[in-house]
């Protein structure tokens, strides 16, 4: 099963948990990281709609393709993914502590929907429409694709006749939203570790990252040295908190080392990024004639928008199209936005760092020069362990022993002192639209760098360099 999933490892619960269900209601597919994938009724309700077909239409990591071939797996199979370890999560703490916790079929059942479903509202592209374009069209949204899930789950109920009761469908709307509203999503029959398995704002181990850190390791070709059937295994609650073995606390380490290094050279790749850029600038220049900001509250209207959008604005004949169709033939052509340069912001500037804009490099560029705003791009690239500054072991608490009833949390100085000192990096990236002015672009860059941290950047670009195809 690769680098991270040996056979006997491809999740060891997979078919104790598999033939705890009646397998003769459930439809099975082949998952590449999971293995075979048992699909219960009611979830096949909501999978055989138009709403969650969608999702085969929405690439998991938008443009990397475009850098790593086989990054082309789907929100589709990551759903589908979810679903299964959310299943198996609750399945592992109702075989070790059923009694104790009161698990129910209620329980396992809302769980397994909102793994499903929690990415049934996403945009196209990844975070690309979310984060980056609608900032651009709409100032001042507060858009998110976890509502549009919640909104999305609601529409498909009413638009499909689905035949499920309405405090079913309150707690999974509520474990959809609890990374994002982890202070008021509360269960109205406690269990509150229920809502960390899915969308774990309180940590943020959740079955979410792992699988889609072992998905697209798989996809990128990396290899992947953290195991999360260890910590499902292992896993515990205490006092209505999923908690881990201490022994374990390096395993959970490289979950989020291993997740930071994907947005380190997968993520935000130099040239992912570069791509990443044009198709926003295409999305907004096309955005006042094709709508598409439009319908991003009505689900009826925004389940039709995929990353099918670019072969539409590529294969349409409208002049009002001709710039953003240029911008994706460029990409096509490979004539991307050149890299020009770089620098890591100071670790001790992180606290106080204020994003670097287009509008700061042109005014540092030498009198006489020609730059224009909208020849520079600038992006801001923030990586971290999903904690910010934070160590994110902090927030995670342990126990000895299955005897012990006592949790605690593991400080900096009991980890290892291999460990980073410094919990995330901000790293400034500088584009140029023309290859022609890489060379001007860079040193402005460096003027900038110089003015504002006295140091200069290390990685310099030259206008050969746009020659190199990845």
């Amino acid at each position: 099963m690769g680098a991270f999933c040996d056979d006997d490892l491809t999740f060891s619960s997979n078919y104790s948990f598999a033939y705890s269900q009646d397998l003769r209601f459930s439809k099975h597919v082949h998952d590449n990281v999971h293995g075979n994938i048992y699909l219960d009724p009611l979830c096949l309700k909501f999978i055989d709609t138009e709403q969650f077909q969608r999702l085969r239409d929405l690439k998991q990591l938008g443009m990397a393709h475009m850098v790593y071939p086989g990054a082309v797996h789907s929100r589709f199979e990551h759903s589908l993914g979810v679903y299964w370890l959310a299943g198996a999560a609750v399945h592992k703490l109702k075989t070790h502590q059923g009694l104790e916790l009161g698990i129910d079929h209620f329980d396992l059942k809302t769980v397994k929907l909102a793994g499903l479903l929690h990415d049934i509202g996403h945009g196209p592209f990844s975070h690309l429409f979310e984060r980056e374009f609608l900032p651009k069209v709409l100032s001042g949204s507060e858009w998110s694709h976890e509502q549009m899930s919640s909104d999305m789950v609601d529409h498909i109920v009413n638009e499909h006749h689905i035949d499920v009761d309405d405090e079913t469908m309150k707690r999974v709307k509520e474990m959809i939203l609890a990374s994002s509203t982890a202070a008021t999503a509360k269960s109205t029959r406690g269990k509150q570790f229920l809502y960390d398995i899915v969308a774990n704002g309180r940590n943020g181990i959740d079955v979410d990252k792992f699988d889609y850190i072992a998905r697209d390791c798989r996809a990128c070709g990396l290899g992947c040295n953290f195991q999360f059937p260890r910590l499902m295994e292992s896993m515990r609650v205490m006092g209505d908190e999923i908690c881990y073995r201490a022994k374990d606390h390096l395993t959970i380490h490289k979950l989020f080392a291993t997740r930071a290094d994907l947005y380190r050279t997968v993520y935000t790749h130099a040239k992912v990024k570069a791509i990443d850029l044009m198709v926003v600038d295409a999305l907004v220049s096309a955005n006042d004639y094709l709508n598409i900001a439009s319908h991003i509250h009505d689900p009826s209207q925004y389940w039709k928008l995929d990353d099918m959008i670019i072969k539409t604005i590529e294969t349409a004949p409208d002049q009002e199209l001709k710039e953003s169709r240029d911008l994706i033939l460029r990409i096509r052509r490979r004539d991307l936005y050149q890299f020009c340069n770089e620098y890591a912001v100071p670790k001790d500037r992180l606290e106080n760092f204020k994003k670097v804009t287009a509008q700061d490099i042109v005014c540092s560029q030498k009198s006489g020069a020609t730059l224009r705003e909208e020849d520079v791009v600038v992006s801001n690239v923030r990586i971290d362990l999903t904690r910010g500054k934070h160590n994110p072991l902090e927030s995670i608490k342990f126990f000895n022993d299955y005897d012990s009833e006592e949790k605690f949390s593991i400080s900096d100085d009991h980890v290892s002192n291999l460990l980073p000192t410094s919990y995330q990096d901000m790293i400034v990236r500088v584009y140029s639209k023309k290859p022609e002015l890489v060379g001007v672009i860079s040193e402005a860059f460096e003027n900038f760098q110089l003015r504002t941290y006295g140091i200069k950047a290390q990685v310099h670009a030259t206008p050969e360099k746009k020659k190199r195809r990845i």
